[in-house]
């Protein structure tokens, strides 16, 4: 029987930011594509894990795939959490989720392309509907963190959007084990068929 191997955890480091107040530019729709920005508030949870998979598995996103149905139901259907689908030439391409933390944080806990968005050039034009989405719900404060295993060019793509950081710290990162990412392959893709 083969030994299961947990991957060696992986140092990162991590910055907080914030934004006092809402963000002043704007972007034309991005040209030669068709766009679509859509509130997802009962997402089914194999399509946000695949979003989550298909967006984070370059950044090393494990949090919500260890999560259970459970959990990660209870997570997505708070009602201080939303989940919005960005759709591009009819397929998904992205998403953000935001949560609000109390009347007056908002937090940007997931923003982020699919591969097959990338190059199109709507990544600003997606962060800023996102930031625009944030700041429609009255906060006075939205926050974002970032690590050194995220895009390289997100934490100066934050602050060219007004987002200061605030704080930084050390973690460590346990990427998925080859078990881990054949249990996620056959809850998600498996699930029974209903009526049988």
């Amino acid at each position: 029987m083969a030994k299961k191997v947990q991957p060696a955890p992986i140092k990162v480091h991590i910055t907080a930011l914030e934004m006092t107040s809402a963000p002043k530019q704007s972007l034309p729709v991005p040209v030669n594509v068709h766009t679509a920005i859509l509130s997802a508030p009962d997402i089914p949870l194999a399509f946000y894990r695949f979003l989550y998979r298909q967006v984070g598995s370059r950044w090393h996103w494990v949090d919500r795939l260890r999560m259970n149905d459970e959990t990660l139901t209870k997570t997505l259907h708070d009602k201080r959490n939303s989940v919005t689908v960005l759709y591009v030439n009819g397929a998904p391409a992205g998403f953000f989720e935001l949560l609000q933390v109390d009347g007056d944080v908002i937090e940007l806990s997931h923003f982020g392309l699919l591969e097959r968005a990338l190059g199109l050039g709507i990544g600003k034009w997606f962060l800023l509907q996102t930031l625009y989405a944030a700041w429609a719900l009255g906060p006075k404060r939205v926050t974002v963190t970032t690590n050194d295993l995220d895009h390289p060019r997100a934490l100066q793509l934050y602050q060219m959007f007004g987002f200061s950081p605030v704080g930084t710290s050390d973690a460590e990162v346990v990427p998925l084990s080859d078990a881990e990412l054949l249990d996620l392959a056959k809850r998600d893709c498996l699930m029974p068929v209903e009526g049988r």
